[in-house]
């Protein structure tokens, strides 16, 4: 799958659609390990070995040299047979101090428990408990609303249906749990991306019928912006933003406009090698301060 919209050549966004802080924290670490070793997503099967380290390598540096401009990137070292641990997003689910450490499905995925797990400690976050036997992949299946204290936690490939319940409990805040149905869309955060105002960016077709009523009765009709299945196995909703601007892999001009006139601005940052292994902007980072 081969494609890359050119950007739409618009405006700035409006002022007022980038409430983050400068100084938001974002997790990244670099692909120097990474490469797709094994299958566990639709994305991965035919793609062993097929990943271009030297292109991941660029494409992972001018992400995070975009997001260094309207965030405070940190790093955690790479480590030799975790080719996923550059998906920072599954690290964990991090809160006001406290971090929920993911507890990974996939065996294969498993050693990076450890890696992240000593170092949210040596940054001074506080691990809250969470039972051995419930599955849950932090920030990828996790996502806090930008205009309401809720969070949407997927549930159904990767992440327990329990998990809602637990996080609702740990942090205190209202979690709302979505079945996902699609095995192409395994975590959240591959369909699903809440965006400051309320927006949220998503594509229907990932979820059963009654979690998608649950989106539109709590988000509200007027602010979903429903993505095409073409924009969708892109991973144009594995997007990250940061100060109004909406980094994604690729998008159609069609989605471009629209996010741009509900106050983004989109910057496509071509992730191709990541993608074979099921992944892109979002799953490449995740952010620390979340409140």
């Amino acid at each position: 799958m081969k494609r890359a919209a050119a950007p739409l050549l618009l405006e700035p966004a409006p002022q007022g659609a980038a409430p983050a802080l400068a100084t938001e924290g974002i997790l990244m670490c670099a692909p120097d390990h990474f490469g797709v070793d094994y299958v566990i997503n639709p994305w991965m099967e035919r793609q062993i070995g097929k990943a271009e380290r030297e292109l991941a390598e660029l494409q992972w540096k001018y992400l995070a040299e975009q997001l260094s401009a309207r965030a405070r990137l940190r790093f955690i070292a790479p480590q030799a047979g975790a080719p996923d641990m550059v998906f920072t997003a599954n690290a964990g689910l991090a809160f006001a101090g406290m971090v929920i450490v993911s507890r990974f499905r996939a065996p294969e995925r498993r050693p990076e428990e450890r890696w992240f797990r000593e170092w949210f400690r040596k940054e001074g976050f506080k691990e809250a408990p969470w039972p051995e036997d419930i599955a849950f992949e932090g920030a990828g299946d996790a996502l806090f609303d930008r205009a309401q204290p809720l969070i949407w936690c997927g549930h159904g490939w990767r992440t327990s249906k329990e998990a809602p319940a637990l996080i609702e409990n740990i942090l205190g805040r209202s979690t709302v749990g979505l079945r996902l149905v699609d095995p192409r869309f395994y975590h959240l955060d591959t369909c699903f991306c809440p965006l400051p105002g309320g927006w949220l960016l998503y594509y229907p077709q990932a979820f059963d019928h009654d979690s998608q009523q649950k989106i539109a009765t709590l988000a509200g009709e007027e602010k979903l912006i429903p993505v095409s299945e073409e924009d969708a196995m892109f991973f144009a909703c594995n997007a990250v933003e940061a100060r109004g601007a909406v980094f994604l892999n690729d998008a159609t001009q069609a989605l471009q406009r629209r996010l741009h006139e509900a106050g983004f601005t989109p910057v496509l940052t071509p992730l191709s090698e990541f993608f074979k292994a099921g992944g892109a902007a979002k799953c490449l980072t995740l952010k620390l301060d979340e409140r």
